[in-house]
């Protein structure tokens, strides 16, 4: 299996998930799409949308990034990714492939040219179709508004976000590159949160490792102790996926329950990537960006089904 694997198994997971995320009300997302085992379009109303209590205003035009997106905030019942299609993407795997495409065109990773990348892609009109930009995209744009300089604009964000581009980085690096280096210089421009950079090296060390031909239980053993236990999650394996994500690791964003929820899906799914991403979508709460962890992972383990490559928006 190869890292490029990893990267397009990353974008089906967020894909397939698109339509139910941020739902916590499982039920609802059920009654509202059925199973997600195919790439569906989302529909309003999305009934755990929180846009309604949303506020960002910019300082300046440097700073707006909502542009004709931001009438919908401060709305009830108005779905995150309304205007995506199936088996789109997410503005934070949009960014990926962008990250993907300017490394393997230059054949290294340059931090300050995918930082104006990364301005430029954000402030250009109608480059994106999301309706919600994540907290640390605000955090960002407020602070370059502001006239800070572009390395200095990233806030302390912990949210699993944030690791939604580092298969994207990986597939993208030549042979030889300083992979960790790169990984940690790149979530740190946006995410200067320490749990989010440990959580990012582990990733990147767990799909070199499956990559190298470690089975991934053996890999997430090894790599991610202080993250995850293989002794609970045996047992946790008795029970349903609802249960374990909603009662015992929360479905939510924050990089402290979403990575060991994400890790959870890869070790029980270990040898079937479809089931895996199918799983992680229907658990709802942050699925899109676990989905940056469970789909590489079981991609880089096991490949993926060319179904899912023909679907994908972005390649």
């Amino acid at each position: 299996m190869t890292l490029r694997n990893a990267y397009l198994g990353s974008l089906v997971a967020d894909a397939l998930a698109m339509p139910g995320h941020w739902y916590y009300d499982r039920e609802a997302l059920v009654r509202d799409y059925g199973i997600l085992d195919r790439y569906k379009a989302p529909c309003n109303p999305h009934p755990d949308s929180i846009l309604w209590r949303s506020t960002y205003h910019p300082p300046d035009p440097r700073g707006d990034i909502l542009r004709e997106q931001a009438v919908y905030w401060g709305l009830r019942g108005i779905h995150y990714h309304q205007f995506l299609e199936a088996g789109e993407n997410t503005l934070n795997f949009r960014l990926a492939t962008d990250l993907h495409e300017q490394v393997r065109d230059s054949g290294r990773y340059d931090f300050m040219r995918w930082a104006e990348r990364y301005v430029a892609r954000m402030l250009q009109p109608g480059w994106h179709r999301d309706t919600y930009l994540e907290e640390y995209h605000r955090g960002f744009f407020t602070r370059y508004a502001q006239g800070k300089r572009i390395t200095k604009c990233g806030i302390s964000d912990e949210h699993i976000g944030g690791l939604a581009q580092v298969p994207a980085l990986l597939a993208a690096l030549p042979e030889g590159a300083d992979w960790r280096g790169s990984v940690k210089e790149h979530v740190a421009l946006t995410h200067r949160h320490g749990n989010v950079l440990r959580a990012a090296d582990c990733l990147a060390r767990l799909l070199k490792s499956v990559i190298a031909g470690t089975p991934l239980r053996e890999a997430i053993a090894r790599e991610a102790g202080d993250w995850f236990s293989c002794r609970k999650a045996e047992q946790w394996a008795r029970r349903r996926d609802l249960e374990i994500i909603g009662q015992v690791i929360s479905p939510a964003c924050y990089i402290d329950q979403a990575f060991p929820a994400a890790l959870y899906l890869s070790w029980k799914y270990h040898d079937d990537f479809d089931a895996g991403i199918i799983a992680n979508a229907m658990v709802g709460g942050d699925n899109c960006h676990r989905g940056a962890v469970v789909g590489s992972l079981l991609a880089a383990a096991n490949g993926i089904d060319t179904r899912w490559i023909i679907g994908l928006k972005c390649k």
